[in-house]
């Protein structure tokens, strides 16, 4: 198979052949496109989309397979399905259709580079604990957490916690020494219980700026620390909503373009149309016309709506940074953040065949799928 496109980098017209589910090669050819082509997308944090959640209590591995469907029309190629803060039983039941996917459906397996464990080791005050249910919010239990991992097939590379709670330095250094990625997120941590959780061997932040009180001391506080240290990368959610664009803005410029990840955190209702939605127990939300998800008749978030590519062209929009750059952000990074950084986020001979062809209105800052390749494979094309 060959591909025809400007380079994401260079804005070069290139050839891309495509062997075995590799790049084979990548040629500058004579010509002119008006389309352009980019490593798959990776979204490290998905709790479901399209009416499909990740989260529910009859969670399927159909529900996960429909979800990884849907995320190609976002330019995702890969993704970390992520679990929340809930009962042991379902949490470990969503683990299990996450699992189950894996093993019975080749793509999936491609697809989803770790799990994600968001809770329930989390801050059960208002605020840090953000949509997850209080009642669940617990102290981190490693035979718990064995049994999670037990649940998801030893496939959980990624949990978030909070640094604050008993026991967090002592579970960090166990997981670091398994090899999880370590996130601090849903927390109240102080500067020493941050301190604390690097040294044991906490490396990124979840969705940092949200999950966090409404109002803090002006100095010191978690997210300057968080900002501050080098050894953490940042998820950032470029929405508009979540974040403002100045905030957008002064996270990149803090952390660095080596140490931004962009994420969606989509839930289950991304890419629904505007309207009114029955949620769980009871509650009701609704998605605006902007996108915005909030709890019904209330100005409080109640999840991210974002496709990744959307993140894309917002965070060129709000930081001021190139598309290439932000591309990085959302494709190289993740894949170094979690370990496939030598196969997968480069448009490169011998890296994974997971390709983005796009057009991109540079004047609206906005990015349009046109085709998604996996493995080699043309798995979405937008209709015409």
């Amino acid at each position: 198979m060959r591909l025809r496109g400007r380079h994401y980098e260079t804005g070069e017209v290139v050839e891309v052949t495509i062997e075995g589910g590799k790049i084979g090669a990548v040629e500058v050819v004579g010509a002119a496109s008006d389309v352009w082509v980019a490593p798959g997308l990776f979204d490290s944090q998905v709790n479901g989309f399209g009416g499909r959640d990740l989260n529910g209590e009859d969670t399927s591995p159909e529900d996960v397979a429909a979800v990884m469907r849907l995320l190609w029309e976002a330019g995702v190629t890969r993704f970390c399905p992520t679990v929340t803060t809930h009962s042991y039983e379902r949490m470990s039941g969503s683990l299990r259709a996450i699992a189950r996917a894996c093993e019975e459906d080749a793509q999936v397996r491609h697809a989803s580079v770790t799990l994600h464990i968001e809770g329930p080791y989390i801050s059960s005050e208002d605020g840090p604990r953000g949509a997850h249910p209080r009642e669940h919010a617990r102290p981190p239990d490693w035979d718990e957490f064995r049994r999670f991992q037990d649940a998801a097939g030893g496939r959980i590379g990624y949990v978030t916690l909070a640094p604050e709670l008993p026991g967090a330095p002592e579970f960090i250094r166990r997981l670091a020494n398994e090899e999880v990625v370590v996130s601090l997120g849903h927390h109240a941590g102080n500067t020493d219980q941050i301190r604390a959780a690097v040294d044991a061997g906490a490396r990124h932040c979840t969705h940092l700026g949200n999950g966090a009180h409404a109002q803090l001391p002006r100095h010191p506080n978690y997210i300057w620390d968080q900002l501050a240290e080098d050894q953490l990368t940042a998820g950032i959610i470029a929405d508009g909503h979540h974040l403002p664009a100045a905030v957008v803005k002064t996270f990149v410029r803090a952390k660095g373009l080596e140490r931004t990840i962009l994420v969606s955190d989509a839930i289950a209702a991304a890419g629904l149309p505007p309207g009114r939605y029955e949620g769980n127990k009871g509650q009701a939300w609704e998605i605006t016309e902007t996108g915005r998800i909030q709890l019904a008749g209330t100005p409080y978030l109640a999840g991210s709506g974002l496709r990744l590519h959307q993140g894309v062209g917002n965070a060129v929009r709000f930081a001021g940074i190139s598309l290439a750059e932000s591309v990085r952000l959302a494709s190289e990074n993740p894949a170094r953040r979690f370990g496939v950084e030598k196969h997968y986020g480069r448009l490169e001979p011998g890296f994974d065949a997971d390709l983005l062809v796009f057009r991109w209105a540079e004047d609206r800052w906005e990015m349009q799928v046109e085709q998604m390749i996996a493995a080699g494979e043309v798995v979405y094309a937008r209709a015409a």
